[in-house]
């Protein structure tokens, strides 16, 4: 059962959890919302798919493994920040694969 500290915090950063997904607007809430520990889990968690965007992006430079690399990478990111939109939306803190255990280890 969540606390009432709890549910207050998570209504005061759902915004800001959301738009965490959103490519770079993580950045916004890292610096807004840095004392929110809801809309911070999310917000690591969007700074490591924002860093692997750029990484699909570099990638994506090499001829036809690029290509591969991007299609199926911006395919991946985009349902998976969908995903991720949906869950901070609920109010829910949602572990992604891979992303979840990279943003436990980001020091901020």
């Amino acid at each position: 059962m969540t606390k009432g500290h709890d549910v207050e915090m998570i209504r005061e950063g759902k915004f800001f959890a959301v738009i965490s997904y959103v490519s770079f607007l993580c950045i916004i809430t890292l610096i807004l919302k840095k004392d929110n520990k809801f809309a911070l889990y999310h917000a690591r968690q969007g700074l490591v798919l924002f860093v692997m965007e750029v990484v699909a992006f570099i990638l994506s430079i090499i001829p036809l493994l690029g290509w591969l690399v991007g299609v199926f990478g911006y395919a991946l990111f985009l349902l998976v920040s969908i995903w991720g939109i949906m869950q901070a939306a609920l109010g829910l803190y949602c572990r992604i694969p891979v992303i979840t255990e990279v943003s436990e280890k980001v020091i901020l």
